[in-house]
């Protein structure tokens, strides 16, 4: 029999009950909606904000060290307000630009998750980090804003609530991240306490880190085997928490033009899409990412050759799994990253997690490459594609169990048997103004043994996404996705070829 409890998910059982909810859970979705439902989602200055007219500049999350120049007085909770009122209503004073040695961002954010094309292991060197969202320019307010500001420490999140109305009544598997059909649930509340080490300038070594909580039904597929990942391979929970990254950077600017070293769990180097809703065009995830790797424990460096080069190097336990758990192996990630067009363009390929290759928890190969470009002012595109596999992967014929939570491989006889998959993704993206864009996604994997998703099928998916902004505070990513499976019906627990579905989120920054 086919094994459907996949990496970082739910069995298909637990899937299909809604009776395993608590009620606390219940709770805190209720709640959340009434919140929502509290916030003025679009008050009259608003709307003149989607103007093209408008200065960016005054969307942008204020730079460290900045307050907002209103002289905003009171107690913590009125400086908090204050925060959000200036952002929803366009008050913040215009900022100057924030300090970069390296090219103009080719993009604007927002709308768009972030204003340079991705690469891993490093905040961008050569950029400063502006990120000041209204918890930190409430903090900034008091009596102790200067020592916050001088440390560089801060403190923000999100939480990030979703919907789907899906054709599928038990299961949206293997749809990431919405598993659960036809109902409202909590995806992610994450907090960060972090500093970003300063790699503007040049002249002495800095330090860094992050420490990122998160809590939700996301946590199903970001589990790492060793990090409180009981609450998923024994217990099987709908929400849990997950210690999502937690690391330490030191960053040595005399090395060529910088060098940043990471030590801990951070995200793995490679893909468009990251595990985190901020860092997203659209609200549910293709395909190809849903079945890669996720997050890594090592060390990685990330070394800026010059203005068109970049190269990271890293020593990991192996893809989702901490160097103390059990089928830990030494695992090498190697990346190089080409800038060239004036900025415009971006190639990254990339090899995650290598080792020897042979089946444990999560233990695949993966190659992937992602190209970024810019066509003008509105109009960019982002596309990756990846090969991945395992090793002796016991078949679901055999007499050999497989890792817990993880698939066995349709081997055509053999009791272990190579499992090979591979997937290729498109985003492009339009600019309609600072407050709006829309992003098509086209998605294919072919999933060779059925190793990954638990069908041995060849999978496409097409979405349709529009994202508006509420100052830099508030975004809705409302969705129309299809997907089809060509060879097994592998939707709502292997019963459907088909799966369509209307989906939405609510990111609410603080």
């Amino acid at each position: 029999m086919r094994n459907t409890r996949l990496p970082f998910q739910p069995n298909a059982r637990a899937c299909a009950s809604r009776r395993k909810i608590d009620k606390s859970n219940c709770l805190l979705q209720l709640v959340l909606v009434l919140v929502l439902l509290a916030v003025p989602v679009f008050p009259p200055s608003v709307a003149a904000q989607t103007a093209d007219n408008r200065d960016s500049s005054s969307a942008q999350p204020l730079a460290v060290g900045e307050t907002s120049g209103s002289g905003e007085e009171g107690n913590f909770v009125k400086r908090l307000f204050g925060a959000y009122r200036r952002d929803w209503y366009g008050s913040n004073q215009n900022e100057p630009e924030a300090p970069r040695r390296i090219s103009p961002a080719p993009l604007t954010s927002p709308p768009f998750p972030g204003a340079d094309w991705n690469y891993g292991g490093s905040s961008v060197i050569g950029a400063t980090n502006t990120t000041s969202y209204p918890l930190m320019q409430a903090l900034y307010g008091g009596h102790a804003g200067s020592e916050w500001k001088s440390s560089g420490v801060q403190i923000y999140g999100w939480i990030n609530p979703g919907f789907n109305i899906s054709t599928s009544k038990h299961s949206n598997l293997p749809e990431g991240y919405n598993i659960f059909p036809n109902r409202i649930d909590l995806d992610q509340a994450v907090v960060y306490v972090e500093r970003v080490p300063d790699t503007v300038q040049t002249d002495h070594i800095d330090w860094g880190f992050r420490a990122g909580e998160m809590y939700g039904i996301d946590y199903h597929f970001t589990t790492a085997k060793g990090w409180l990942s009981q609450q998923l391979l024994k217990y099987h929970r709908q929400y849990g928490f997950d210690p999502l990254m937690e690391y330490v950077d030191l960053y040595i600017p005399q090395v060529a033009d910088g060098l940043n070293i990471r030590v801990g769990r951070f995200i793995s180097v490679p893909d468009i899409e990251a595990q985190l809703a901020v860092n997203n065009y659209t609200y549910s995830h293709s395909l190809l990412f849903s079945y890669d790797p996720f997050t890594q424990t090592g060390i990685i460096g990330t070394l800026k050759l010059n203005d068109h080069w970049l190269v990271n190097l890293g020593l990991s336990a192996g893809n989702d799994i901490a160097p103390w758990a059990s089928g830990a192996k030494p695992s090498l990630t190697a990346c190089v990253a080409y800038t060239f067009n004036q900025g415009n363009d971006e190639i990254y390929p990339c090899a995650s997690g290598i080792n020897s290759g042979k089946y444990a928890y999560n233990n695949v190969q993966l190659f992937v490459t992602t190209w970024y470009h810019k066509f003008n002012k509105s109009w960019h595109m982002a596309t990756e594609t990846y090969y991945e596999y395992q090793r002796g992967v016991p078949s679901v014929s055999g007499s050999i169990t497989p890792e817990t939570n993880t698939n066995a491989a349709f081997c055509s006889g053999q009791e272990r048997c190579f499992a090979g998959e591979w997937a290729a993704v498109n985003y492009l993206q339009k600019e309609f103004s600072e407050r709006n864009y829309v992003s098509l996604r086209t998605d294919l994997l072919n999933d060779l043994k059925g190793q990954r998703t638990g069908f041995r099928t060849l999978y496409s998916e097409h979405s349709l996404m529009w994202g508006h902004w509420i100052g830099s505070t508030i975004l809705f990513r409302p969705e129309l996705r299809f997907e089809r499976a060509y060879r097994a019906p592998a939707y709502d627990l292997g019963t459907k070829h088909n799966q369509l579905s209307f989906a939405g989120d609510v990111i609410f920054r603080f």
